[in-house]
């Protein structure tokens, strides 16, 4: 059985996606940009807010985990992998790495992409504010 989650988000005009070993959506409204592996604000959820059964799976050394996100009817897929070492307790932002760094931000590690391998044409969709996406997890 697959369990899946959907994340709310929202661009920002100052989202550049050029981060090289993280990707990051958050709940803070405000982004500067220095924030380079952020390419969505205002998220509706954040690690915290992942139902218990998602987080136990996450939670499953090697589960593969699947991301998918949408942006205006563009659709950008990549995996990363679980870890026991998961917390999920932070309550502003989920980032998945391409290193197994945990802390209590990282939802899943071990990426096969980060906010770089962004298509250009979704990172500048997301520079527009009134822009809306979705981060669809799946494990």
């Amino acid at each position: 059985m697959v369990h899946e989650v959907t994340i709310t988000f929202h661009g920002h005009r100052n989202v550049r996606a050029l981060h090289r070993s993280t990707i990051e959506v958050t709940r803070d409204e405000h982004l500067t940009t220095r924030g380079d592996c952020i390419v969505g604000v205002k998220a509706d959820k954040a690690c915290r807010d992942l139902n218990a059964l998602i987080g136990d799976i996450i939670r499953d050394d090697g589960r593969e985990v699947r991301f998918t996100i949408l942006v205006r009817g563009m659709e950008w897929r990549f995996t990363a992998k679980g870890c026991r070492m998961l917390t999920l307790e932070d309550d502003r932002s989920i980032v998945i790495r391409k290193s197994r760094y945990v802390c209590p931000r990282t939802l899943a590690i071990m990426s096969n992409a980060s906010a770089i391998d962004m298509p250009r044409e979704m990172v500048k969709m997301l520079m527009d504010e009134s822009t809306r996406g979705l981060m669809i997890i799946e494990c």
